[in-house]
């Protein structure tokens, strides 16, 4: 048995919800499909009881009916496990993991500007990347976001 089915084998035994949800990828990928309600306890399993301790990116996209969020991680062995929970794109709350890895805070400001995502216990901060003036409300990642098209005559010197 492969270090990846083993991993598949202990997460399913200890998360009887996940015996379905798991994909070996390829050769040291293993994907997650998390209910959001337990992605806490799946999360504190991978990193304190598999040794899953290296936080190597959080990644956010919009399927056009929900947006889904990627968590992954990483152990000494090389192995990148990937856990995957969705939220509602009218709400989509998600908590911080920056109990785990404090680096997190700007992959969660990063999903809050880009996609909206609203992120529990996350310290108030800089808005990341988006510039502070950047309109409330507009999430540039979202599938139905639209560029504002309307061109401003700027006023410069040389009109005057």
């Amino acid at each position: 048995m492969t270090n990846e089915e083993n991993i598949q084998k202990e997460l399913s035994t200890r998360f009887d919800f996940l015996s379905d949800k798991i994909k070996l990828q390829r050769p040291r990928r293993i994907f997650v499909e998390v209910p959001a309600e337990k992605f806490s306890e799946v999360l504190e399993f991978a990193i304190k009881g598999m040794n899953f301790s290296i936080l190597c990116a959080i990644t956010g996209y919009d399927d056009g009916l929900k947006l889904n969020f990627l968590y992954h991680l990483a152990s000494d062995e090389g192995i990148v496990l990937s856990l995957r929970i969705n939220a509602p794109r009218e709400k989509p709350l998600i908590k911080t993991v920056t109990k785990y890895f404090p680096s997190a805070d700007l992959y969660e400001r990063e999903l809050m500007d880009l996609l909206g995502a609203q992120v529990e216990g996350l310290p108030a901060g800089r808005r990341y990347p988006l510039p502070e003036d950047w309109p409330q409300g507009e999430y540039p990642l979202r599938k139905d976001w639209k560029m504002d098209t309307e061109v401003k005559e700027v006023e410069t010197d040389e009109q005057s």
